[in-house]
């Protein structure tokens, strides 16, 4: 059974950063995409960050250069490290496994196959 479980969220200040963790059971992240999407309220789920199989990494044009996607192989955790948070940036969070493992899809929702529960995090201005 697979499991993604997500941690790190908070509430923060703006120019404030946050690390969310997205832990992997019953699939190894290596050998898969995992891709980070947030959904803030009335509005749908978006696309931030992914790291494919062979750690090419990708990014919504809204996080470059502030957001950063790793992967700790021996932990088979996924982080995301948010800098410069804004309060834009406030939304729950969630981590997504794609069994393809591909880098050209890592931006579409409907190609993940596992969903952790989400993390919330709040920007305050």
């Amino acid at each position: 059974q697979v499991q993604l479980v997500e941690s790190g969220g908070g509430l923060v200040q703006a120019g404030g950063s946050l690390r969310l963790s997205c832990a992997a059971s019953g699939r190894t992240v290596s050998s898969n995409t995992i891709g980070w999407f947030r959904q803030a309220p009335g509005k749908e789920r978006e696309f931030v960050a992914a790291i494919s199989r062979v750690a090419g990494t990708y990014y919504a044009d809204s996080v470059k250069g502030r957001f950063t996607i790793s992967r700790d192989n021996t932990k088979n955790t996924v982080y995301l490290q948010m800098n410069s948070l804004k309060p834009e940036d406030t939304a729950v969070y969630y981590c997504a496994l794609d069994q393809s493992g591909l880098g050209i899809t890592a931006q579409r929702r409907y190609e993940y196959d596992y969903w952790g529960q989400g993390t919330q995090v709040t920007i305050s201005s």
